[in-house]
């Protein structure tokens, strides 16, 4: 439930302006999100599993979440644009681990969302074309 939370901040502030304008749909859309993205973590190597455990765990706890991500709210309470200026801290770190942490969240959010055709329709992507 905490890695959960950490994931569904991180997918809002993320994937702002990707989402549904919609409350309700929002969250029907990061719901399905988080779905997609524990199916893609049960196929991860259990090496790559037990590092994303340990990072988000870490971050799940208020110290590892203040330290790593320079988040002092809780994630469920954190605004998108808190979530996007730790994101941010993180991604311009001068230590390689917040940068790396950055780039997982980062991109296991784009490609668990992303995978989705219901997300191309939003964007105005039509798919890819037949050849």
């Amino acid at each position: 439930d905490s890695a959960r939370a950490v994931m569904h901040a991180v997918a809002r502030a993320v994937l702002d302006g990707a989402l549904p304008p919609a409350a309700d749909e929002q969250e029907k859309a990061i719901e399905a999100h988080l779905q997609r993205l524990d199916a893609a973590i049960a196929d991860f190597p259990s090496a790559t599993q037990a590092e994303l455990s340990q990072l988000l765990a870490l971050l799940a706890a208020a110290p590892g979440r203040v330290a790593l991500a320079g988040l002092t709210s809780a994630w469920s309470q954190a605004s998108v644009t808190q979530v996007q200026a730790s994101l941010q801290g993180m991604r311009l770190s001068s230590l390689a681990l917040k940068q790396q942490a950055y780039h997982a969240l980062r991109d296991l959010t784009n490609a668990a969302y992303f995978s989705d055709p219901s997300a191309w329709q939003r964007m105005g992507y039509p798919g890819p074309s037949d050849i």
